[in-house]
């Protein structure tokens, strides 16, 4: 006998998912004067009469972090450098389910001229915790409280897995000089301005192989970086050892600028351990995708504090309340203590891939 009542479930979730409407924005923040609380973005919509968090809709294809970084220009006219996720949140809009995706987010410039257009007629730049009592919504403020629980001044380090590649039995030449297919050319060259998203600067690091290579060009050629290849990043090269690839990975940790570093799926996990080594972050900070191999294009995105008080306990990631099942882009941080200072360390890291578009 068919099982109509499991069949019915797929077809009902299926058509679920097709009716939510998905959507980004973000806490846009910039610094407080005279080091006071960081200011954020609230915008009024004159159509509900609101004062919300700026958002919107994603477009057709369109990653979510994409997504965040336009509305919030269109919306507020605050051009974004993206640091780390924070909760997303769920309610229904015109009977469909709507889910929103939330970034801190450091503001870059300001256009004072996009406002007002034609879904917002004011803005309002208030310290957090003014921004919290102004907001309309309950789930905004959430947002707010989640964005205030942790640092917002963070770097980035992009560990980057290479697009996809012409397979190794149909190539006949040395592996270094193995190129992307078809698939990898055009997973590259939407990874440039989803990259931009989190560093629209960066110091570019990269294996000598040539599928690393044109990997990040995309990226390099849109951001003006220059690309610094490194023997010891490619999984074939003679006369490396681990030691040599984990100094690069601290090299940049060090240096404290927004770094993208693309390797293999072989080394990748050791360029993690080296980095998490360099940030002093205990295991059980960690997500439990940590581990996880990442696709053809994924990417961690380490949100790394430059000097950050002691670590205390290592705390637990923080679920929406709105969002029951768990999402891939899990929320992991540790808890910190502001008795003293110590030198990197990490706040956050958030895992994104192509597929999540």
């Amino acid at each position: 006998m068919p099982n109509n009542k499991s069949s019915g479930g797929k077809e009902g979730k299926e058509g679920k998912e097709s009716r939510l409407i998905r959507a980004a924005g973000a806490v846009a923040w910039r610094p407080g004067a005279d080091g006071a609380e960081p200011e954020v973005l609230l915008v009024h919509r004159k159509k509900y009469d609101d004062w919300s968090l700026p958002k919107g809709k994603t477009e057709p294809g369109e990653p979510l972090p994409v997504t965040a970084v336009r509305e919030v220009f269109e919306e507020g006219g605050a051009r974004l450098v993206l640091g780390r996720r924070l909760t997303s949140v769920r309610y229904q809009a015109g009977g469909r389910p709507k889910r929103v995706h939330y970034w801190a987010a450091r503001v870059s410039g300001v256009d004072a001229g996009a406002v007002p257009n034609s879904e917002v007629d004011q803005v309002a730049w208030l310290p957090a915790t003014r921004a919290r009592e102004r907001a309309s919504y309950e789930h905004d403020v959430r947002v707010l409280d989640d964005f205030t629980s942790q640092r917002a001044d963070t770097v980035p380090l992009i560990l980057l897995r290479h697009a996809r590649a012409v397979p190794r039995p149909e190539w006949d030449g040395d592996d270094t000089g193995r190129p992307l297919d078809s698939s990898g050319r055009a997973e590259a060259k939407a990874l440039a301005p989803l990259l931009t998203c989190f560093a629209p600067v960066a110091q570019v690091i990269c294996s000598v192989a040539v599928r690393c290579l044109d990997t990040v060009r995309p990226y390099a050629d849109l951001t003006g970086a220059q690309v610094r290849a490194e023997r010891a990043l490619h999984v074939q090269s003679p006369g490396t050892e681990p030691a040599d690839s984990a100094a690069v990975i601290a090299g940049a940790v060090r240096s404290g600028e927004p770094t993208v570093c693309c390797a293999h799926r072989e080394n990748l996990p050791a360029l993690q351990a080296a980095a998490i080594g360099a940030l002093g972050a205990p295991e059980t900070a960690l997500p439990e995708e940590w581990g996880d191999t990442l696709p053809t294009s994924g990417f961690w995105v380490l949100h790394v504090a430059p000097s950050s008080p002691a670590p205390g306990v290592a705390a637990a990631p923080v679920p929406s309340p709105d969002d029951p099942q768990p999402s891939r882009w899990r929320r992991w941080f540790r808890a910190v203590r502001p008795d003293r200072a110590l030198g990197p360390a990490l706040v956050a890291a958030d895992r994104y891939d192509l597929s999540d578009a």
